[in-house]
């Protein structure tokens, strides 16, 4: 869906991501079609709160018209105690929408909705735009009943049921793999297509066989690079494979005999997919972008009163 300007056409509203880990725009025209795609800011995760109006106008200029544009944010937006009191608190359903609050505007060209995050308070969790993915999805698959996983920095597993968020868990696998992949000059991501699914399994199963052994594993990365030529690619996907193993030794209480769904981007979610599968657990996959803007708009068509 990403992709460069399709047209000048006038905008009816935009969904926005806000920070996670970059901030993005989706402006929408009339019957809900795409018309444009855009990076906030400088694609860094530095934005603040009151960048936002700001930022919205400069990305959506081109679109602007005659009446105030709708824009629904999703993300950790203003301050922290305003946005963790506007969250809901499982179980709940993932668009809590009496939660969501109108953001401080100025132009009266815009008007800014914000939706309310998810929060767990025993073990204490936080979710902030991963519930779009999840409002997308059970639109979707009515049905589900059982675990999704959303790939990511912070990978989160999600229990549904009925459909509410029964309860989730997040893990840091993948900003994990962001600093020790680079404390190890191995600066390419998890979602580059050269890999080695041999060394990720292989990793992968040892990992989860002796999780204490860890520590000592990831240092013979660099050993092993330094004396025996150990590729960057081997390496690579050894260590995610040592994250990812440890990750569902953990997990394992969600993804356990459930029903499980790997809700993503693409590359991530592969790998997520082939681990699970080398533990004889099936997986149903679907792109996380599509999921997320299913979500925007069942949220767009309940504040605007089209559904």
């Amino acid at each position: 869906m990403t992709g460069q300007t399709m047209n000048s056409s006038i905008a009816k509203w935009v969904a926005v991501e806000w920070g996670a880990p970059i901030s993005r725009a989706w402006i929408f025209g009339h019957a809900n079609q795409l018309i444009d795609y855009k990076i906030l800011g400088d694609g860094k995760a530095s934005l603040s709160s009151r960048d936002l109006e700001p930022t919205v106008l400069e990305a959506i200029s081109s679109h602007l018209g005659d009446r105030p544009i709708s824009v629904v944010c999703s993300g950790m937006i203003g301050g922290q105690h305003d946005q963790l009191k506007a969250s809901c608190t499982t179980p709940c359903e993932p668009i809590g929408f009496d939660g969501a609050y109108d953001a401080t505007t100025s132009d009266p060209r815009i008007t800014i909705r914000v939706l309310p995050g998810v929060i767990q308070t025993s073990p204490a969790d936080i979710m902030h735009g991963e519930e779009l993915k999840i409002a997308g999805f059970i639109f979707e698959n009515p049905k589900f009943d059982g675990i999704i996983c959303l790939p990511g920095r912070h990978t989160k597993w999600v229990h549904i049921s009925a459909g509410e968020i029964v309860s989730f868990r997040t893990f840091l696998t993948g900003e994990l793999f962001a600093l020790l992949s680079e404390q190890s000059k191995s600066h390419q991501s998890a979602k580059e297509e050269s890999w080695d699914d041999i060394a990720f399994e292989d990793a992968m199963s040892d990992t989860m066989s002796s999780p204490q052994n860890l520590t000592f594993k990831l240092f013979g990365l660099r050993a092993d690079s330094m004396l025996n030529g150990l590729t960057t690619i081997e390496a690579r996907s050894k260590l995610f494979g040592m994250l990812i193993g440890l990750e569902l030794s953990g997990a394992k209480p969600f993804w356990l005999g459930q029903q499980i769904a790997i809700v993503g981007e693409p590359g991530l979610s592969r790998l997520y997919e082939s681990a699970l599968a080398s533990l004889h657990v099936p997986a149903q996959v679907e792109n996380g972008e599509r999921m997320m803007l299913s979500g925007f708009k069942i949220a767009h068509d309940k504040i605007s009163g089209d559904d």
